[in-house]
């Protein structure tokens, strides 16, 4: 019988060892700038690249249990192998009930729920570290959970696309920001309205937590998000 010890263990493995292979190609530099809440919430990132997850997990002060496009659990080792890691299977091309009831009963129990809510991975005008929209499932979740939103932001884990930055001599420069959490609105609020509210709040921490990075670690342009092809084709 598989249990929630053994879930735990597994996830600690594969975190810890997929975080010493990232270290082999990248320099982490994490800022906190206010520590997450010890209970359940909603971390909302940045998307740029395949890296991400595994960084985020590795540096993240919390355990997290990620929400996944479902076509990566088509395989039979990887449904197990993502289930064990406590992840949860989100079909896109529709309204999927079951893995929203799932996020709720884990938020209902503290955990925290890893989210991106562009959907998909983005760079430049199209990311929300540019303003661009966002999808609503991290919304939709802190506020049916009454539960807050840890914005975050991942720069520089799209450089690892490129063979020549995992030579122990070059090792790409990635930094993670994690920003106050945003308090979910009154009670008394509509959900609707609520939802608006906190994806106002949301869009302007990601925005305001990318500009704060840029004066803290001493950022150019050419550390902020580019696509896998620009990255591929740097010297």
């Amino acid at each position: 019988m598989i249990t929630p010890l053994f879930h735990f263990a597994f996830y600690c493995f594969v975190v810890g060892s997929l975080r010493l292979i990232l270290t082999v190609g990248a320099r982490v530099r994490r800022v906190v700038f206010e520590r997450p809440p010890k209970g359940a919430f909603v971390m909302a990132s940045n998307h740029i690249s395949h890296f991400d997850p595994p960084f985020l997990s590795g540096w993240f002060p919390r355990k997290i249990d990620w929400i996944a496009m479902s076509e990566l659990f088509a395989a039979g080792w990887s449904d197990r192998g993502f289930r064990w890691l406590d992840v949860i299977p989100v079909d896109r091309g529709g309204d999927d009930r079951h893995a929203l009831r799932e996020a709720l009963r884990r938020l209902d129990g503290g955990r925290v729920i890893g989210v991106f809510p562009e959907g998909g991975i983005r760079d430049g005008e199209r990311s929300i570290l540019a303003g661009a929209p966002m999808q609503e499932g991290a919304v939709m979740l802190a506020v049916r959970a009454g539960c807050p939103i840890v914005p975050v932001v991942i720069l520089g884990s799209e450089r690892l696309y490129n063979a020549k930055n995992w030579l122990p001599w070059r090792r790409a420069r990635v930094f993670i920001g994690v920003g106050p959490a945003i308090p979910p609105p009154s009670g008394e609020m509509k959900r609707g309205a609520a939802r608006e509210v906190m994806r106002e709040a949301l869009a302007t921490a990601i925005v305001r937590l990318k500009d704060d990075m840029v004066v803290r670690f001493g950022l150019g342009e050419n550390d902020l998000p580019h696509s896998p092809q620009q990255r591929m084709a740097e010297p």
